[in-house]
């Protein structure tokens, strides 16, 4: 390799400065590697589910999506700290200021080893009560229960690399993380196929093959870490809680934990809804928000970049580039939305067949997927805007917003759609008033973003992050 190759090779996988340069091209410098790990991350639930759909059924798909909001809700710690990590980084970053850089990279690894003790414990304790509240099928709750105390007793290594993994992209480093996930879904969806077609583990082998896959990724991340001597300083010191650091990076993460805790609150009152539909529909409700899953990666991708170019922008002092990239930001992300959404139309059914032989599955998922494919639309202009406000470090706007448009708007839209549309096939409602609840809350969420983002409360945030 010759000597400028290896230069540029490096470049690629260092931190990298989002406050110079041109904005649309920094920001798909970003997007683009974490659009491709967010994809390969979600390849984890979803060779999950092709290997259990087809090495062990129906059923057993059912229950792996049971423990998902359960699973989603317990998580909302690391939301939260993952959060405020990034936007705090990237800011510090941004302004140049390194001991504080070291201080609060330093307190995010040690908030992240508290936050996975406490979330051990109690996802250990409240996983089977929580299934029976949700008046879980009795034919899929001990599958449900024995994969999510798999998961929860190696909930460290999937907290440690969403951390580390936002720590590398709040200093610009979105490549180094790719690699590491890449190396783990790999090593996933081979340990998935060896736990459950060779050894005949069931669902909870699915569940050890994702731990031990996440816990290689974390292992990863944290040698990058180590090795970026030139940005930061990590040393025993800089992991000693400071009052400050860590106050403000919870803070900051705070609200989005709490906006990812309500989502999974709305998701677990409508999985009750779900479940009451009977195991066709919550399997068939599984292998829609697989597929969704992989239809709203650009769209938090992007959401994701742009709160990493706004905070480090923002850092800088420069709010009149922030303006400009989301002009750009916006346009980009629109795009992919509306070809997602055609393809989506097009080939949903082929999709669908990947996770299911049972024709009538995938029918009716097909029916509920084009009710919400012009939502990702919506969803774009919402991820893009409320990126830019939480990079700023408004992240309680975006948080009411989550709470108006999925516990005021989704939940009560679904029970009384699914009230109105009751009948001898359908005793419990259609399931595809699921997918018109999905449509309005994503719709207005889009309206809500633009009128808070024209309001301008994230502005008033520069002053601080400057300090």
């Amino acid at each position: 390799m010759e000597g400028n190759d290896f230069v540029k090779l490096k470049e690629l996988f260092s931190a990298h400065d989002m406050t110079v340069g041109a904005p649309w091209k920094r920001i798909m410098e970003f997007t683009v590697p974490m659009l491709i790990g967010n994809l390969a991350q979600q390849l984890y639930n979803t060779a999950d589910s092709i290997v259990v759909g087809h090495y062990i059924g129906d059923n057993a798909l059912a229950a792996v999506g049971s423990a998902g909001p359960i699973l989603n809700l317990l998580l909302a710690l690391f939301v939260g700290v993952a959060t405020g990590a990034g936007i705090v980084i990237s800011q510090n970053y941004g302004a140049g200021r390194r001991d504080k850089l070291s201080e609060s990279i330093g307190n995010c690894i040690t908030l992240a080893a508290i936050a996975s003790a406490v979330t051990t414990v109690i996802g250990l304790l409240l996983t089977t009560p929580m299934l029976r509240m949700l008046d879980t099928p009795e034919s899929i709750l001990s599958w449900s229960a024995g994969y999510l105390h798999i998961i929860f007793w190696g909930v460290a290594g999937g907290a440690f690399y969403n951390i580390l993994s936002g720590i590398l992209r709040g200093l610009g480093d979105s490549v180094s993380a790719l690699l590491f996930l890449l190396v783990a879904t790999g090593l996933n969806i081979a340990l998935d196929i060896w736990f459950v077609a060779g050894f005949r583990m069931g669902v909870e082998g699915v569940a050890l093959a994702t731990v031990l896959a996440q816990g290689i990724s974390a292992v990863l991340c944290l040698l990058k870490l180590l090795r970026m001597r030139d940005v930061f300083d990590l040393t025993w010191d800089s992991l000693r809680l400071r009052r400050d650091s860590a106050l403000r990076i919870v803070r900051i993460g705070v609200p989005s934990g709490i906006t990812q805790a309500i989502m999974s609150v709305a998701m677990l009152v409508v999985q009750t809804l779900t479940n009451s539909m009977g195991e066709a529909v919550i399997a068939c409700n599984v292998i829609i928000m697989r597929v969704d899953g992989f239809a709203m990666m650009p769209n938090m991708s992007f959401g994701q970049a742009m709160s990493v170019y706004a905070g480090q922008n923002v850092g800088a002092g420069k709010v009149d580039r922030v303006l400009q990239g989301r002009k750009q930001g916006m346009a980009i992300s629109v795009g992919f939305s509306c070809a997602i959404t055609a393809c989506l139309l097009l080939f949903g059914k082929t999709m669908f067949g990947l996770f299911t032989d049972t024709g009538d599955l995938i029918e009716l998922a097909y029916r509920m997927m084009s009710i919400m494919a012009a939502g990702y639309i919506a969803v774009a202009v919402s991820q893009v805007l409320g990126g830019i406000m939480r990079g700023a470090g408004d992240t309680v706007t975006p948080m009411w917003i989550s709470m108006i448009t999925t516990i005021v708007l989704r939940v009560p839209t679904a029970y009384i759609l699914a009230w109105y549309t009751r009948c001898e096939a359908w005793p419990s409602g259609r399931p595809e008033a699921l997918s018109c609840s999905l449509l309005v809350s994503w719709v207005l969420g889009a309206v809500f973003s633009a009128i808070a983002y024209r309001k301008g409360k994230w502005r008033r945030f520069v002053t601080e992050a400057a300090q």
